[in-house]
């Protein structure tokens, strides 16, 4: 049974919604009928076009620009959400970045703590601020992006990257226990390689994923489309049974 016209009219908080695979997340809610507030950094004319499709579709967007690692910001991202939309049924937190390899002899403690912050501060400052607004519905949900690098330790240089990833994990199964109460379904998708984004063109070289391709069992790297459509499904499972687990999304080449 297809479960996903249970998203249309729902209304959806985006984080890095006009970038990569957030943008794709952000275009499958579109198209299955959802309102959609489209946080972005810096890539504001995609998430202009975004809203404005959203908008030609007869449903409710809203654009807004925050640093998801200033807590104040962050907090005003879910405000203005629940100022355009009335209420908030389900959080995608997507914003994360390497930033940049680095092995453990060159960590500097900035460094470090501005991985940490990026990728597991800034959402725990977003979901705690949108908590509240997700349990005023009978069911609610937030899927979280992790990383295969999360379940594998990543190729070298990205310890402080799959660190992170790693604590998303365990975040979200403790989060699932801790909103389980209050009807707040709380799941993530771990991506494996995933060709075409700003992430992997940026940090990944042609024959590291050449080779890691080789060893996918499927035989192709995935696409952001392929992250969408599993953080679609962990949505509209709306009143379902799904919280605490991670969904790989890798063709194979890591199970469990």
């Amino acid at each position: 049974m297809n479960n996903q016209h249970k998203l249309s009219g729902k209304r959806v908080l985006i984080t890095a919604g006009a970038q990569g695979i957030g943008e794709a997340i952000t275009k499958h809610f579109i198209d299955v009928g959802a309102h959609v507030a489209i946080h972005y950094f810096s890539s504001v004319d995609t998430a202009k076009k975004l809203m404005e499709y959203a908008i030609e579709k007869g449903q409710k967007s809203v654009t807004i620009k925050a640093d998801l690692t200033n807590e104040a910001e962050a907090n005003v991202l879910v405000e203005r959400t629940i100022e355009a939309f009335g209420g908030l049924d389900i959080l995608i937190n997507n914003a994360g970045s390497l930033v940049a390899r680095k092995m453990l002899e060159e960590m500097d403690t900035e460094f470090w703590h501005k991985v940490m912050d990026i990728n597991l501060t800034s959402m725990m400052f977003v979901t705690r601020a949108a908590a509240p607004y997700l349990a005023k519905n009978e069911h609610s949900g937030i899927v979280n992006l992790a990383s295969l690098a999360g379940r594998k330790g990543g190729h070298p240089g990205s310890l402080a990257y799959a660190t992170s990833k790693g604590a998303i994990l365990t975040y979200t199964r403790a989060l699932s226990t801790e909103l389980g109460a209050q009807g707040t379904r709380v799941n993530a998708v771990a991506p494996g390689l995933i060709l075409g984004t700003l992430f992997h063109n940026t940090h990944t070289t042609k024959a590291s994923a050449d080779a890691t391709v080789a060893s996918i069992p499927i035989q192709r790297a995935g696409n952001a489309d392929d992250v969408a459509r599993a953080v679609l499904y962990l949505a509209s499972e709306y009143d379902g049974f799904i919280t605490g687990a991670t969904l790989d999304i890798n063709g194979g080449v890591y199970n469990m």
